[in-house]
């Protein structure tokens, strides 16, 4: 930083400022919470909640507006998390002056000028200060040494910093490197009371005012020094910088201005600053630095409300989105419930290997063609059936694989039209964010996992409806309503105990499990075998497997349902934090 001695004109803070309207209310008097202890206990526990629960907050899916949420979100948690809350558990630290500014403004410079001695390294080379410092006076290290900025600056202690408050020297708000850009930003937030440095050839840079804007909107107090102004150009500049100053509503805060002295190296000579050291020494006693602390901390709790608002709209657009793909894949999975239901019922299960086993079993040499006689009498022992029942039982196997074949097709087929139904042209705003996070490899393991296991349950049911359809007694009419013969009710009731001799459960339960997978020869032998119970028991395995086939299509729609159940998408997500911003209220 280079200037040379000269009149470097000061604008004092008055005692107390007036507050903008939109920080005006009375119980958010910084001096009420500075007076009152019980209070700003409560404050703080109430900034403290707000603040775990901004940082909880998430928004997992890409919709309009998302990365303003995400900034305003980070800047929030940095308001919260590296200002009021260190600033509300310990109301006596010394005020935080950051010194702020863009490249070559002469940050490092000012700072160890103010100090006496280089405390901050400043140089030619770009960026200077990698890592930012913090010098205070030796007396105040216990009440800053819970502040969490200390994690992430070098602190240095030294005397002649005036007790009460602690300067500290930022990284450049433009650096080349997005780390140091980031740093100056996030202790810009920590700061009670901003020293912004600029130059007489970069005082107009766009960047610079755009934060001067955030930080007034914040209520921050904030000074500004004017460096490298030369003598014949500084009532043009300076005029010009006052305008703009307050055409952004800071109109009131105090302006230095240094001259320019070329080429300098070293410290600035202490007539040059001087004035901004008084300035210092005066803001440091207690009655005013109390002053310039509640300001900016009236002006940060008057801030949060819109932003916490602004937050909760945000929340409330990605449930309001999660509703709307949830209702859209649940319109989605009625074509493949229906398609796969209809499958089932057009025989799917039966075709390939089931077909193929069953005409070797129902062949005139197999152990199903010699069940019913040409006379249609049932023949066999109970000897023989024990063996139908070892020579049937690949045609089960056959029956659990090809009905989990189609169950896992089923849920293939499902995921397909979900991630249509998330990706296509009429996709939902969002519904790639649940696409991506929707977990490919573990879905289809644990669909195989689940086709087989219904698969296996299905083919367990056979024995119990064939044992339930047989305790049924005959008919005691005849499906027009007439009467049958008792001779034929009785006929009924021994065909199906001569059946079960033949054949046993396990063996009609084989039969009627391919009856109900599509196999008509087996539905013809079922009720050649047991009649009615036949019908009966083929059509509840039927619909027993349509079921299950419908829970498998369920299952892919729990799946991606598991995204959507994200805390953050849940219908009163936004409620939490308009609940933290009632009870902010109430407490300011």
């Amino acid at each position: 930083m280079s200037a040379q001695p000269g009149t470097a004109p000061v604008q004092p803070v008055p005692t107390a400022q007036p507050l903008a309207p939109h920080a005006r209310h009375a119980a958010s008097d910084p001096r009420d919470v500075l007076a009152r202890p019980l209070a700003a206990t409560s404050l703080l526990d109430a900034v403290r909640d707000l603040h775990r629960d901004v940082e909880r907050t998430g928004f997992p899916l890409e919709i309009d507006g998302i990365a303003s949420a995400r900034a305003s979100r980070a800047r929030l948690v940095d308001q919260l998390g590296e200002h009021l809350v260190p600033r509300l558990t310990e109301l006596s630290a010394p005020a935080v002056v950051v010194i702020s500014g863009s490249t070559g403004a002469g940050k490092s410079t000012l700072v160890n000028s103010l100090v006496g001695s280089e405390v901050s390294t400043a140089g030619v080379l770009r960026p200077t200060t990698r890592r930012p410092v913090l010098v205070h006076n030796p007396l105040d290290e216990e009440l800053l040494s819970h502040h969490p900025v200390l994690e992430s600056v070098t602190v240095v202690a030294d005397e002649q910093v005036p007790r009460g408050i602690a300067l500290l020297d930022a990284p450049d708000l433009d650096s080349v490197l997005e780390s140091n850009r980031e740093s100056a930003h996030r202790l810009l937030e920590a700061a009670d009371l901003w020293l912004f440095v600029t130059t007489a050839a970069r005082y107009g840079d766009a960047l610079p005012w755009r934060v001067l804007q955030g930080a007034v909107d914040r209520g921050a107090s904030i000074a500004m020094v004017l460096n490298r102004v030369p003598s014949a150009s500084l009532p043009t500049v300076r005029g010009d910088l006052l305008d703009r100053l307050r055409g952004h509503g800071l109109q009131g805060s105090p302006l230095f201005v240094v001259p320019d002295l070329g080429p300098h190296e070293g410290l600035l000579p202490a007539a040059v600053v001087a004035p901004i050291r008084r300035w210092l020494a005066m803001l440091a006693g207690p009655d005013r630095a109390r002053t310039v602390i509640g300001r900016t901390l009236r002006g940060s709790l008057a801030a949060l409300r819109p932003w916490v608002d602004e937050l909760a709209e945000a929340v409330q657009a990605q449930a309001d989105a999660a509703g709307t793909i949830a209702s859209v894949l649940d319109a989605a999975i009625e074509a493949p419930t229906a398609q796969a239901s209809a499958s089932i019922r057009g025989g799917a299960v039966a075709d390939g290997a089931v077909r193929a086993r069953w005409s070797e079993l129902a062949a005139d040499s197999g152990p199903l063609g010699r069940v019913v006689r040409p006379s249609g009498r049932i023949r066999g022992s109970s000897r023989e059936g024990r063996a139908r029942v070892a020579a049937i039982e690949p045609l089960v196997e056959d029956l659990t694989r090809s009905a989990a074949a189609t169950l896992t097709a089923a849920g293939a087929h499902t995921e397909g039209v979900l991630r249509a139904a998330l990706t296509g042209p009429d996709a939902p705003v969002g519904g790639a964010s649940v696409d991506a996070a929707w977990e490919s490899s573990t879905l289809r393991t644990g669909r195989r996992s689940a086709a087989e296991q219904a698969a296996r349950a299905w083919t367990a049911q056979g024995p119990r409806v064939v044992r339930a359809a047989l305790t049924v007694g005959p008919a005691q009419t005849s499906p027009d309503g007439i009467a049958r013969p008792r001779r034929d009710v009785a006929r009924e009731a021994r065909r199906r105990a001569k059946a079960a001799n033949a054949l046993g459960d396990e063996g009609l339960a084989a039969v009627a499990l391919a009856a109900a997978s599509g196999v008509r020869e087996a539905r013809d032998l079922l009720v050649d075998l047991i009649d009615a119970a036949g019908e009966r028991a083929a059509d509840e395995l039927r619909d027993d497997l349509v079921a299950r086939v419908a829970g498998q299509v369920a299952v892919e729609r729990a799946a991606v349902g598991e995204v959507l159940s994200d805390p953050d998408l849940a219908e009163d997500a936004s409620s939490r934090l308009r609940l933290r911003l009632a009870v902010l209220k109430g407490l300011t």
